[in-house]
């Protein structure tokens, strides 16, 4: 998450959406299109009424609108108001604001970690094909903040045509399924040094056990 382009500057926002089920409802939303209360409230585990509550909310701050009838028309569906959902910490953010942004950038973090986690645990039961297509990779580069910027933005061109919301089910080839990519860059943080030990506990605990076992 880098830049944050049409975002809004508002704390209360990015707090409403920074919640764990919104962010789950909001990715329902999102890969498989227009849903109930109901049906949101199954993934992210909590009852329709709190899922009504949530999307209201989501609502209220425009990460979501309201979608087309279905059948009769009497469930209310929800979809995805088409929104950037990247956003990033500027210079110039009032203390609030970057707050809130950094709050949403660690729920962001957390639920793509969890995804790829059970991504990772799932691995074996995929089939050869998937599991070869399956990467979990870190490279270190050497580039300026210009470099890492362009850097993004190369990547995201890579991205755009498979993106969910331009390639329909009935646009990608047979066996085509949901696949997520993530794209974490950043400077990386100089890691703390912890230092040697004053005192090896283990080691000299060890040795006075052998010295009093050889002396009984």
């Amino acid at each position: 998450m880098t830049q944050d382009g049409d975002w809004p500057s508002d704390p209360k926002a990015m707090r409403a959406l920074a919640h764990p089920a919104r962010l789950m409802i909001l990715n329902r939303l999102g890969v498989e299109g227009s849903a109930t209360a109901t049906e949101v409230a199954q993934i992210a585990g909590i009852t329709p009424s709190a899922a009504s509550y949530h999307l209201r909310m989501l609502a209220k701050y425009g990460f979501v609108e309201d979608a087309p009838p279905r059948g009769d028309g009497r469930e209310r569906l929800w979809r995805t108001a088409d929104r950037p959902l990247s956003v990033g910490v500027r210079p110039e953010d009032q203390p609030d604001v970057r707050d809130a942004k950094v709050s949403l950038m660690v729920a962001f973090r957390r639920e793509a970690n969890e995804e790829a986690e059970r991504a990772l645990l799932g691995v074996e039961k995929e089939t050869e094909e998937w599991r070869d297509a399956t990467v979990f990779n870190r490279t270190r580069v050497r580039v300026t903040a210009e470099e890492l910027i362009r850097l993004n933005q190369e990547i995201m061109k890579l991205v755009e045509p498979y993106l969910i919301r331009r390639r329909g089910e009935e646009d990608a080839p047979e066996g085509a399924r949901v696949a997520e990519v993530q794209v974490n860059l950043f400077p990386v943080a100089k890691r703390p040094v912890p230092g040697l030990p004053t005192e090896d506990h283990g080691a000299s605990g060890g040795r006075g056990e052998a010295e009093d076992g050889g002396r009984g």
